[in-house]
């Protein structure tokens, strides 16, 4: 550490790592995570907490392609058919592929790297989604699997209307049948209990009164729900079955019920999302990075090349020092990237974001119509350092990563978490070569 100014006057001891890593979605942990693994002692600072927990946990790589019919089937196949400024062009289909084999081995508990195909899953809302990796929660609910299904709604959940997805899912032409019902949690939580609250008395199988008598929460739920059965073999609930034992909360209901027990990814708060966040960080600290919340980055010294950033604790700014940053801040949802009205920028380093200049042209008239302002986001060489307008290294020493950048329209696309993936290990993985 050493002694530098400080914008706020006096001095102050530079907190050093060899990288330092802004964002703490799932772009900047898969930065963080594959520059320590390869060797670099590495530091991640975010404002907020992991927007994981607002993720359905599905990791998509590429569900559909501009002006195609239906989903991809295969998204590493259909990559060299994106534009050239999409992230995947620019970090090529070899590095996804190995980004995803690091996901896969930080998140054990997730399916899907068997196979190159895109698996479709049912959603809460009752239709299909592509995705390439899914919690093993959600594995009985395959789509392409022909065993008749029963979906169950909870009350208190308005969320997840049971019979409305599945009868969404049966006009998909689903290749089974599909029934769905709505019951009563058994016990008394409240009709606003938190998806965590449901998750921690399954996973602790607590007791419940039931008519009053006590009775496990497990056994009583399944009573609930053999009624409601008319012979199928799968039976799929919210997203609520457990969370730090929710394999064993599964293999109980499938016991009592006769039928293989799968989970509907729902929308925020997401309990797969925090599993997911957990499984990341416990590899992060397992490999040995360091990383805070709560403080925002809120200016940096340099000229060419970052020297240190400020990050505002308390009132004051503290200079954090690296050789070199990752800039994953999020987009315009996650404001990494901020408007105006006459202008796009990114607040941090002001690197440089391409956009027409008459605001009209941002959006289309039609609400699904082919909206500039979907691929705002920095532009990047071929090492992810952000460009200027001329096209030039902005920093020698700065890589983005995620929905910072622009370039593809993630919500279209179905892309959102793969980029992040993919382009995270990317810039991990150059920032940590450069510091060996």
């Amino acid at each position: 550490m050493e002694a530098t100014p400080s914008p706020t006057g006096g001095t102050s001891v530079a907190i050093d790592s060899d990288v330092l890593v802004i964002g703490g979605g799932i772009a900047g942990l898969t930065a963080t995570l594959a520059a320590a693994r390869a060797g670099a002692d590495v530091r991640l600072v975010s404002y907020k907490q992991s927007t994981l927990r607002n993720a359905s946990g599905l990791i998509d790589i590429l569900g559909y392609l501009p002006d195609s019919d239906g989903p991809v089937v295969d998204p590493y196949a259909a990559i060299p058919d994106l534009p050239s400024e999409h992230p995947y062009r620019i970090v090529g289909t070899d590095t996804v592929e190995e980004a995803m084999a690091l996901f896969d081995d930080a998140a054990a508990n997730y399916r899907g790297g068997h196979t190159d195909a895109n698996a479709l899953l049912p959603t809460h809302g009752g239709t299909i989604k592509p995705t390439a990796r899914y919690p093993a929660s959600a594995s009985a609910g395959l789509a392409s699997d022909e065993r008749d299904v029963l979906l169950v709604g909870f009350e208190a959940m308005t969320d997840f209307d049971a019979p409305r997805a599945a009868s969404h899912l049966a006009a998909a032409d689903v290749p089974f049948e599909v029934r769905g019902v709505t019951i009563r949690f058994p016990g008394d939580l409240r009709a606003d209990a938190k998806v965590t609250r449901y998750a921690k008395l399954l996973d602790t199988d607590g007791t419940v009164t039931v008519r009053g008598r006590d009775r496990p929460v497990r056994e009583a739920l399944a009573e609930r729900v053999n009624p409601h059965l008319e012979g199928e073999e799968r039976v799929g609930f919210p997203a609520v079955l457990g969370d730090d034992a929710a394999g064993a909360v599964r293999e109980a209901l499938a016991e009592r019920l006769g039928a293989a027990v799968f989970e509907v990814p729902m929308g925020p708060p997401s309990l797969p999302g925090l599993r997911l966040e957990d499984a990341l960080f416990d590899a992060l600290d397992a490999a040995g990075a360091r990383f805070e919340t709560g403080n925002p980055v809120v200016g940096f010294d340099g000229d060419g090349e970052i020297e240190q950033v400020y990050v505002e604790k308390n009132g004051a700014e503290i200079p954090y020092a690296a050789d070199e940053y990752v800039l994953a801040t999020g987009g315009l949802v996650g404001k990494g990237i901020e408007s105006e009205r006459d202008e796009v920028y990114e607040p941090i380093f002001g690197c440089h974001i391409a956009q027409p200049d008459d605001r009209y042209a941002w959006s289309e008239h039609d609400a699904f119509g082919d909206h500039e302002f979907a691929r705002f986001g920095v532009q990047a060489d071929a090492e992810l350092r952000p460009t200027d307008a001329a096209d030039d290294v902005a920093y020698e020493n700065l890589r983005a990563a995620g929905s910072v950048l622009g370039g593809y329209d993630f919500a279209a696309e179905k892309s959102g978490s793969g980029v992040s993936i993919a382009t995270g290990y990317a810039a991990g993985r150059s920032a940590a070569a450069r510091v060996r």
